[in-house]
C-alpha cells in the first residue's frame, strides 16, 4: 500500500474508530444498567429471604417457650409437675465419679 492510498484512508479509519468508541461506550453503558438491575433483583431477594428466616425465628420462639410447652404436656399428654418426693438425688460413689468427671472438663461425648 502506498503512502497516497494511506493518506486518502485515514479519514475513513478515524470515522471508523470514533464509532467504534461510541458503540464501546454505549455498550458498557447497558451493560452497567443490566448489572444495577441484576444487583437490586438480589438485594430484594436477600431481604425478602431474611425477613422469611426472621419470622421463623420468632415463631420457633413462640412455640418453645416453656409456659406453652408446659400447658401441651399436661393437657395432651396428661403429664403432672414434679414433686419433690419424686426427684432422685444420687449419692456414694457415682457422684464422686461424675464430680471428678466434671472437674477434668471431660465432655460428655467422652463418658
Amino acid at each position: 500500500m502506498s503512502s497516497e492510498n494511506f493518506r486518502q484512508l485515514k479519514p475513513f479509519f478515524s470515522i471508523l474508530l470514533i464509532i467504534a468508541t461510541l458503540f464501546s461506550i454505549v455498550f458498557l453503558q447497558m451493560e452497567e444498567r443490566r448489572m444495577g438491575y441484576s444487583v437490586l433483583k438480589l438485594t430484594r431477594e436477600h431481604k425478602k429471604v431474611w425477613e422469611e428466616k426472621r419470622v421463623k425465628e420468632i415463631a420457633l420462639a413462640k412455640i418453645t417457650r416453656p409456659q406453652l410447652l408446659d400447658s401441651v404436656a399436661q393437657q395432651k399428654f396428661t403429664l403432672k409437675k414434679v414433686q419433690a418426693n419424686q426427684i432422685i438425688h444420687l449419692s456414694g460413689a457415682l457422684t464422686e465419679e461424675v464430680d471428678k468427671v466434671v472437674n477434668k472438663g471431660i465432655a460428655k461425648k467422652d463418658l
